[in-house]
């Protein structure tokens, strides 16, 4: 919106042209999602404590987070509002792939506070029921793998069902079309669900999505340039560099999230957070095609959604194979997700928390460097 404002206005003033460079732009949009989450905070903290919109711990977690009954949750609205506002406020909006991607995030973030608004509100433990949630996640992937197939990026080399392969220069896979749509489908839900696993200590999902969504911002920006993606020998998607708008506001909106969702946490994000950002990340990778390189950058949420697939297979398995649960020593980790393992061995939260940091800035760093180990 501001960019149409003030693009017309850089002749007669020179500070009007600052809005054309996506860098300045992208800037803006983070201390623009900073500020609506820091205003907002308070206020919103306080009417979901005054509507007793509080936490539902369950009974087999950790007994440390007992304590946390009551906390505010669906705080993720902050998150959903401030990102995106800021993205209509800095982003250019002829670009529909910056759309497709505010779609993500506004849709995941529905079904996840219809969720949180059943379980928390209207005290339903269950929440939304499993399959009703699959199904809305389904239906947004099978939209956008068909509208990616339709309307494909215009002005790159790449074929509309095909994803690029990390580590290698110009080298990607392509797949017959219908398969593609599955693959989109799948990348969408898992990330939102693998970002919804990862939501369990306070300010662990929000610190690794800003991370995740700095890095994605930079190689949208890189591949949305000529001379960049012509150097770093990547393949060139005209306009993507809008991505990085959308993105940096995310981040920016997580940043200022972390701020109240730090420990101990005054507020939660709930899956009305975790399930828009997820869907948020899995959307620009599939559009940037880069799926395996979020594989990377997100490999704490990967291996967060992989301890409960892997315990929960076994568990699975044994009750068939021999008619019973698994015995306590028979568990792959002492507790799912990933993150009660490490409480149940004795870390502190906020050691678990800074430890995953760190993890999460190094892949980041190994997602960042494949743009020169090709």
């Amino acid at each position: 919106m501001i960019p149409l404002l003030l693009l017309p206005l850089g002749r007669q003033h020179a500070l009007a042209n600052l809005v054309g460079y996506i860098s300045f732009r992208a800037g803006a949009a983070i201390a623009t999602a900073l500020l609506i989450v820091f205003v907002l905070g308070p206020a919103v903290i306080r009417r979901l404590q005054a509507h007793h919109v509080g936490q539902i711990v369950r009974a087999d977690g950790p007994a440390t987070h007992l304590g946390k009954r009551g906390t505010p949750t669906m705080g993720g609205v902050l998150i959903l509002v401030a990102s995106v506002v800021s993205t209509l406020l800095w982003a250019q909006l002829d670009n529909r792939f910056v759309l497709i991607a505010l779609a993500s995030t506004v849709w995941m973030g529905g079904i996840g506070f219809v969720d949180d608004y059943l379980k928390v509100v209207q005290r339903r433990p269950r929440g939304l029921v499993a399959r009703y949630k699959l199904a809305g996640q389904i239906s947004f992937g099978l939209a956008l793998g068909a509208a990616l197939l339709i309307f494909p990026w215009s002005g790159t080399v790449l074929p509309p069902a095909s994803t690029t392969v990390p580590f290698f220069k110009y080298v990607y896979v392509v797949m017959q079309p219908a398969l593609y749509i599955v693959f989109v489908t799948f990348v969408v839900t898992a990330w939102s669900n693998a970002v919804n696993l990862t939501d369990g200590l306070d300010g662990l999902a929000t610190g690794l999505s800003a991370i995740a969504a700095l890095s994605f911002a930079a190689f949208a920006y890189l591949f949305g340039r000529v001379d960049s993606s012509d150097y770093l020998l990547v393949f060139y998607f005209p306009g993507a560099g809008e991505l990085a708008v959308f993105l940096a506001s995310l981040m920016g909106a997580c940043l200022g999230f972390l701020w109240f969702n730090a420990h101990p946490a005054k507020v939660f994000m709930g899956d009305t957070g975790s399930l828009a950002i997820g869907g948020a990340l899995g959307t620009t990778a599939i559009l940037l095609k880069a799926e395996f390189l979020l594989l990377l950058v997100g490999g704490v949420f990967v291996a967060e959604a992989a301890s409960v697939v892997l315990q929960t297979g076994v568990f699975k398995y044994r009750l068939r194979r021999f008619g019973r649960p698994f015995a306590e020593q028979h568990r792959v980790f002492r507790m799912a997700p990933l993150h009660h393992h490490f409480e149940q061995l004795g870390w502190a939260e906020s050691t678990v928390v800074t430890r995953f940091y760190i993890v999460g800035i190094i892949c980041a760093m190994i997602g960042l460097a494949t743009l020169k180990l090709r």
